[in-house]
């Protein structure tokens, strides 16, 4: 039930869109329909001369709702799978200029995060924050160890504002999609709830500090990337401390070029960065706008600002660097299939169809030199062509869609010549060779060596019991349509798979004639008992490392 507040919050949100020339979103819905012929006799609708496109219209409309709305559209110029690239790049230019709260109000959140005075903490605290945002805002201190450090605290009362803003945006977006002709394909109540769970996600400090950490972690000894260091024994929910850096915003390109720093290397190692994070790591940076970026004197990439992170899953990594390498080869039709494979578009698809789709979208593209290619866009160009088979949102494919934009967007401003192909082919088709070739085999060996330790001693009972209950008649086989989908698929690429049983089979098979000899066996296998244990083992080793865990199977 909506309460007397939020009726007025509601009304001033209309009041805003159609003081922006957005009556069409306001008298299309069912509340406000029935009386569309009164703004025949508002003045202002007379005398409009607003020339702005639509995009801008919603943007500015944003910018006065405030600082959770600027945030919302944000969070909605990632999602180009959903919305019209004019919109999209529009809403993109929101920026979430805030108004800081009081120093000495922040002052108060920290005591009372600490139970303690400030300087039981501090040695100094500049009560002027460093920068202000919608969620929180930074402030510089100096622990009493003389520590250089920056506190991030977050905003008093913002949990109820979102809470408050957010029921509304589910208002909204319900109306939208009952009665917009466009809401059911846009989908706007699946995108609040993405909203509301990233929002909410950002007002927790100790995730953000876990984020960093992690991020620290993975780039400890790297030329690449510097993470600041955190303070845990000061960090709250809502309160954090790290490490105070000092960098060149990387956006201030005279400065950058007055310091000769090299913007070649500097845009190839941003790419870098992206796909050792998404690929390598699996944890990238989900947030790597210009503001979140510095420049060290040095070359070096400083980042900031870990409330949105994305990772993917196995499988995801796989279907997605096969896709750009399929792409690099103009191979349309492993496209397509991957897509399936993937179970990103239904089973069912035709795949010379969508290969015909993918090709009409992207040859066009690929006349042009590689350099002028943009890879997010072309990932978008993508998306928009697989809508038409029905492909289910990802949205972890989305943010990283949003990320590999921001990072192309930032290689190119600094070096206009980035051939992001070129930087990102030999990375993708190594990481490839990796997951597939001797190298994946290794990893999975040493992996798995625990798993063995664990399961040989027990092997010679298992293969009894196995025996015993095939005997017996024991064994059953269920097929179920999901497993034998993922068989189909297994199938396709079972080469290595079927070799591994294969040779699993022949040792074990080598194992038992020579457990069988009992004795008689020549000099060479004297210790008959041990080789078999040994030949199973090895036989083991390879099953377990080139067939799936349990939690794929199911």
């Amino acid at each position: 039930m909506m309460g007397f507040k939020q009726a007025l919050r509601l009304l001033n949100i209309n009041w805003v869109l159609v003081k922006h020339g957005l009556d069409e979103v306001v008298f299309a819905t069912h509340l406000f329909r029935p009386v569309r012929f009164l703004l025949y006799f508002w003045p202002p609708h007379w005398f409009r001369q607003d020339n702005a496109t639509r995009g801008e219209r919603i943007r500015r409309a944003l910018e006065e709702l405030g600082p959770l709305f600027v945030k919302f559209g944000q969070l909605l110029s990632t999602r180009r799978d959903l919305l019209a690239d004019d919109i999209a790049d529009e809403l993109a230019k929101l920026q979430d200029r805030v108004p800081p709260f009081p120093g000495l109000q922040a002052r108060q959140l920290i005591e009372a995060a600490y139970k303690q005075d400030i300087h039981a903490v501090f040695a100094e605290f500049d009560e002027t924050p460093l920068a202000s945002a919608s969620i929180a805002q930074v402030h510089a201190a100096r622990l009493l160890d003389g520590s250089e450090v920056v506190v991030k605290v977050v905003r008093p009362g913002i949990k109820r504002v979102i809470e408050r803003d957010v029921s509304l945006l589910y208002i909204v977006a319900g109306l939208a999609e009952r009665y917009w002709p466009q809401g059911r394909r846009l989908r706007p109540l699946e995108v609040v709830r993405e909203y509301e769970k990233t929002i909410l996600d950002e007002l927790d400090l100790m995730r953000e500090a876990g984020n960093a950490s992690q991020l620290r972690r993975n780039f400890i000894d790297s030329p690449l990337l510097y993470i600041p260091g955190i303070y845990w024994p000061h960090c709250r929910r809502g309160v954090m401390v790290m490490e105070r850096i000092s960098g060149i915003p990387v956006s201030n390109v005279d400065v950058l070029r007055r310091r000769g720093v090299d913007f070649k290397l500097l845009a190839e190692r941003g790419v870098e960065i992206f796909f050792t994070q998404v690929f390598k790591h699996n944890f990238f940076h989900a947030d790597m706008h210009p503001g979140n970026i510095f420049v060290s004197p040095e070359g070096k990439y400083l980042a900031v600002d870990f409330g949105i992170m994305g990772s993917l899953s196995a499988e995801d990594q796989r279907y997605l660097a096969g896709n750009f390498v399929a792409f690099f080869n103009r191979d349309y039709r492993r496209v397509a299939e991957l897509h399936v494979e993937s179970g990103w578009v239904p089973k069912g698809t035709r795949i010379d169809e969508m290969e015909a789709a993918i090709r009409t979208v992207c040859e066009p593209i690929f006349e042009r030199p590689l350099k002028d290619i943009s890879l997010g866009h072309l990932l978008m160009r993508l998306f928009q062509a697989a809508r038409r088979f029905n492909m289910e949102v990802q949205p972890q494919l989305v943010l990283l869609q949003k990320t590999l934009l921001n990072v192309e967007g930032l290689g190119r401003q600094l070096y206009p010549e980035l051939d992001l192909w070129q930087t990102a082919k030999p990375f993708l088709e190594r990481w490839m060779s990796e997951q597939l070739g001797s190298r994946a085999l290794l990893k999975n060996l040493k992996a798995n060596l625990p798993l063995w330790a664990e399961t040989l001693p027990r092997l010679p009972t298992l293969l009894h019991d196995l025996a015993k209950r095939a005997e017996e008649g024991e064994l059953e086989l269920q097929w179920r349509s999901d497993e034998i989908a993922k068989l189909r698929r297994e199938v396709r690429s079972a080469n290595r798979r079927s070799f591994a049983a294969i040779s699993a089979a022949a040792l074990i098979v080598s194992a038992a004639v020579i457990l069988g000899l009992d004795g008689y066996a020549p000099r060479m296998l004297a210790d008959a008992p041990l080789i078999s244990w040994v030949l199973g083992g090895i036989a083991l080793a390879i099953l377990i490392s080139y067939w799936p865990s349990g939690t794929q199977r199911d």
